[in-house]
C-alpha cells in the first residue's frame, strides 16, 4: 500500500486586521464527521490530531494538515478528504462549537483527562500568563496594522503610475488561456474553498505552497510591486472559474486577508500565483510544473513612479521594520504560551488520551469502510 499525500495550509492567520479565520472552509458542513477537540493549552490536542494523521497516511489516505499560525509546529485541524472527516481545535481564538450535534459534529473534551487540583494550584500564574499572551498579540497586531498604513502609502505611488488598461488586457488574455476550452458546468453550485497558504509565525513568514500544487501542471506566476494589481488579477481568474461552474481553492494573503495570493483550479490542473518576495516560494522546486511568468512591471509608467523614489525607499524600510517587530511579538507570545502549557502538561493523563485517540482512529476507519460500501453500491446501481 502506497503512503497517502499531504497538504499543508493555515486556516487562520495573524494579519493586519488581527486574527483572521477561514475555519468555516476547513470542511463542508455536511461532512461525514467533525470531531471538535476542547481543552486547555498543553492538553495534547495537536498531538492527538497529528498521530491520527500519521496513521491515516500510512494506510494510504491523503491528509490535510491545518497549521496554527501562532505555532507552525502545532495543528489547528486535520482533514481526511476521501472520508469527509475532520478534527478541529475548537478553543480560542478560533472557537468552534457543533452546528449539527450528533448528525455531523461531536465534542472530544480532553479536559476530562486532567487532574484539576494540579491546575488550580497555579491559578494566579495561569491568569497572569494568559493576560500577558493577549497583550503580546495586541502589540503584534498593532504593528501589523501600522505596516498596513505604510503599505497603503507604497501602493498609492505604484497605483498612480500604472497603465491598468494593459493589466486588464493581460487579465482577459490569461482568463481566455485558462478557461476558453472548458465547457461551463452549471448542474451544481461550485465550491470556492478559502484558506491561507502562508502565515506570520514565530519563525517569520512561513508557507506550504509546494504542497498545494502536486496535481497542477500549469502555473501562471504574476510578478509586480504592491499596488500593481496582482491580487486583483488572481481574484478575477478565480471569479471567472467560479462563474464557469468550476470548483476553486482560493488562498488569501496573510497580510491583507481579504486579498488573494493563489487560486488553484483542479478541473484544469492550473494555478495562478501572486509572487510575494517576502514569502520566498520558488515554483521551480515543484517537479513537472510548467511556469509562465507575467510581470506587471511592464505596465508601470516609469517617469511617474520615479518621482516617488525617495518616498518609496523610506516606506519600504519602515514597512520591513514594522513586520520585524510584529514577528518578534508573535514569537514572544509563543514562548509565553509554552510557559503556560507547562502548568497543564504535568496534570494530564496522556495514557488515557492515547486510548481515546485509538478509539477515534478506529471510528474513522469504520467511516472509511462505510464510504467504500456506498461507493460500490453506487457503481453497481449505475452499471
Amino acid at each position: 500500500m502506497s503512503k497517502g499525500r499531504q497538504k499543508h495550509v493555515f486556516p487562520g492567520g495573524n494579519t493586519s486586521l488581527g486574527f483572521y479565520s477561514y475555519y468555516h472552509h476547513i470542511i463542508a458542513p455536511d461532512a461525514t464527521r467533525i470531531f471538535v477537540l476542547k481543552g486547555g493549552p498543553g492538553v495534547g490536542k495537536s498531538s492527538f490530531m497529528r498521530k491520527i494523521g500519521e496513521e491515516m497516511l500510512e494506510r494510504g489516505f491523503d491528509v490535510e494538515h491545518h497549521h496554527c499560525s501562532s505555532d507552525n509546529g502545532s495543528l489547528d485541524g486535520l482533514v481526511i478528504p476521501d472520508i469527509g472527516v475532520a478534527l478541529l481545535d475548537g478553543t480560542a481564538p478560533h472557537v468552534v462549537d457543533p452546528k449539527h450535534p450528533g448528525a455531523v459534529d461531536e465534542i472530544i473534551n480532553l479536559g476530562e483527562y486532567w487532574d484539576e487540583s494540579k491546575i488550580r494550584a497555579h491559578k494566579a500564574d495561569i491568569l497572569s500568563t494568559t493576560r500577558r499572551i493577549s497583550r503580546l498579540f495586541f502589540i503584534a497586531y498593532s504593528q501589523l496594522a501600522e505596516a498596513k498604513v505604510i503599505r497603503d502609502e507604497m501602493e498609492g505611488y505604484v497605483t498612480e503610475s500604472m497603465n491598468f488598461a494593459g493589466v486588464n488586457r493581460l487579465t482577459s488574455d490569461l482568463i481566455h488561456d485558462v478557461l476558453d476550452q472548458i465547457r461551463g458546468q452549471y448542474e451544481t453550485e461550485p465550491r470556492a474553498r478559502r484558506l491561507f497558504c502562508s502565515a506570520f509565525t514565530p519563525e517569520g513568514i512561513m508557507h506550504h505552497i509546494g504542497s498545494l500544487l502536486p496535481d497542477v501542471k500549469k502555473l501562471y506566476l504574476i510578478k509586480g510591486q504592491p499596488g500593481s494589481g496582482r491580487s486583483a488579477l488572481v481574484e478575477r481568474v478565480a471569479r471567472a472559474a467560479h462563474n464557469k461552474g468550476l470548483g476553486t481553492e482560493v488562498y488569501h494573503c496573510t497580510f491583507e486577508p481579504k486579498k488573494v495570493d493563489l487560486v488553484v483550479i483542479p478541473e484544469v490542473k492550473t494555478a495562478v500565483l501572486k509572487d510575494v518576495p517576502e514569502v520566498g516560494f520558488d515554483p521551480a522546486t515543484v517537479p513537472g510544473l510548467r511556469i509562465t511568468i507575467h510581470s506587471l512591471d511592464a505596465y508601470v509608467r516609469r517617469p511617474v513612479l520615479e518621482q516617488y523614489a525617495v518616498e518609496l525607499m523610506g516606506a519600504k524600510a519602515r514597512f520591513a521594520a514594522a513586520l520585524e517587530r510584529a514577528v518578534r511579538y508573535i514569537r514572544d507570545a509563543k514562548l509565553t504560551h509554552d510557559y503556560l502549557e507547562g502548568f497543564y502538561v504535568p496534570a494530564m493523563d496522556f495514557t488515557a488520551i492515547d486510548r481515546k485517540r485509538q478509539e477515534i482512529t478506529k471510528r474513522i476507519l469504520d467511516y472509511s469502510a462505510e464510504a467504500e460500501q456506498w461507493r460500490i453500491r453506487a457503481l453497481v446501481k449505475g452499471s
